[in-house]
């Protein structure tokens, strides 16, 4: 794909087409990943929130691709979802991620779906340093330099 069609591609992308892409993303979750999680809410946002730029201490040159908030699987003990419980969230940030995509010259899809990676396997209780570390073993994430 020439660099015209590759940067149209990536900064044009309407929102039911950003969701189909999100939704193609946790499509290429494993199977096996996908049945074990619990009570989580996948949403798009165009970009990160102020509160969330300044609960995640992000300086003026960084930003995040996606956003994992809630009560990890390894931490729930066994009275989690009595009563009204509400949902995890994972929101990924579509301006970040288009921009991404098109800064480190990656396919979007593959943006996409790293960062739902990335972001479930918080879901799953694992720290940022054990996610970069399986990301690595995995061979992906080389994108997220100067995002977090």
């Amino acid at each position: 794909m020439g660099a015209a069609s590759y940067f149209l591609y990536t900064t044009h992308v309407t929102e039911p087409a950003f969701e189909k892409l999100v939704a193609e993303g946790f499509e290429r979750l494993p199977e096996w990943v996908r049945e074990k999680i619990r009570n989580v809410a996948l949403l798009v946002e165009d970009d990160v929130s102020p509160e969330d730029r300044k609960l995640q201490e992000l300086q003026d040159d960084e930003t995040l691709l996606g956003l994992y908030k809630g009560i990890p699987l390894s931490e729930r003990g066994s009275h989690y979802g009595e009563g009204m419980t509400m949902p995890d969230t994972i929101t990924l940030y579509k301006i970040p991620i288009l921009e991404c995509a098109e800064d480190e010259d990656h396919d979007v899809r593959d943006v996409v779906a790293d960062t739902i990676w990335h972001e479930f396997f918080h879901h799953f209780g694992a720290d940022e340093v054990k996610v970069r570390e399986r990301e690595r073993d995995r061979e992906i994430g080389d994108f997220r330099r100067g995002h977090a």
